[in-house]
């Protein structure tokens, strides 16, 4: 299954890197996430340019799609022609967005009025267009999910890895990750944070 890791200009790098590396160590069963760009090249908002693995297209036929936010999200969601590159089908693919990349989703249409989780400064934003914001760090319902604060990427990584292969996938990933001596806390609190909306059947 393949992950598209959509990645704007003026990204954030804890975002799209933390959410595709954590992906990434489970290439072997099958699941593979891309760096994802609407342009050959992106420049995050502390300046670290990085070219794209896939281009924007690919998210058409990704298994997988994540959004990251950044500091030029409400420029992006003004975009027709930017927009219009993420023809995203909740029907067939996972979707998900972190901080303002929420603003992304609510502006395609995909919220369908559900709660929302994003970031501090990104919350007037969404409660503006409409959608009541959660103070959890993360929320699913069916295929969408939503996630707040940076270090959340580890949240929407779970949450991806537990609905194609397994809670079981999820806990040796976040095992391996985790802060030594933190192993057994930092595993129940992902599995703990991404709770029921990790236990619908795989795509």
């Amino acid at each position: 299954m393949q992950v598209a890791v959509v990645t704007f200009d003026g990204f954030n790098e804890l975002d799209s890197f933390i959410a595709a590396a954590l992906i990434n160590r489970c290439r072997a069963d099958g699941l593979e996430a891309f760096i994802t760009t609407p342009s050959p090249t992106v420049t995050s908002m502390n300046g670290v340019e990085v070219s794209g693995q896939r281009p924007i297209v690919f998210v058409a036929e990704a298994d997988v799609v994540l959004i990251g936010s950044g500091v030029n999200t409400r420029d992006v969601v003004a975009d027709d022609r930017l927009l219009a590159m993420l023809p995203l089908d909740p029907s067939r693919q996972l979707i998900g967005a972190q901080c303002s990349g929420t603003l992304v989703l609510a502006r395609l249409g995909l919220l369908a009025g559900m709660p929302a989780c994003t970031d501090r400064t990104t919350r007037p934003w969404v409660e503006d267009a409409g959608f009541r914001v959660l103070d959890v760090p993360f929320h699913a319902e069916g295929n969408i999910a939503t996630a707040g604060g940076c270090l959340a990427s580890q949240y929407l990584a779970t949450w991806v890895i537990t609905r194609t292969l397994g809670q079981d996938a999820a806990r040796a990933v976040l095992d391996y990750v985790a802060p030594v001596g933190e192993n057994q806390e930092t595993v129940e609190r992902a599995l703990r944070a991404v709770g029921t909306g990790a236990l619908a059947q795989p795509v």
